[in-house]
């Protein structure tokens, strides 16, 4: 009857499947750049580059390590939660 039912029934649930699949595939995305330590970190160094240059001052460097470093903390508590569940 679980067969059936499920026939029966595809119309309505392909779709729905289909859009769960679809908003799980673009959550995973977005958490993989917004999460993603090698990104930041490339970041970091090119705030080190700009201050090397001259382009940025100490106070702004300082200013954008200290988001940069807390984001990374943040990354890494985030996925060794995610890695604990």
């Amino acid at each position: 009857m679980g067969i059936l039912t499920d026939l029966l029934l595809l119309p309505v649930t392909a779709p729905i499947n289909g859009t769960i699949w679809i908003a799980e595939k673009l959550l995973e995305q977005a958490e993989g750049e917004i999460y993603d330590e090698g990104k930041v970190r490339g970041q970091l160094m090119e705030m080190e580059l700009k201050l090397d240059l001259g382009e940025i001052t100490e106070d702004e460097y300082m200013e954008a390590e200290e988001y940069l470093l807390e984001r990374i903390k943040e990354i890494r508590e985030y996925n060794a939660s995610k890695a604990q569940q």
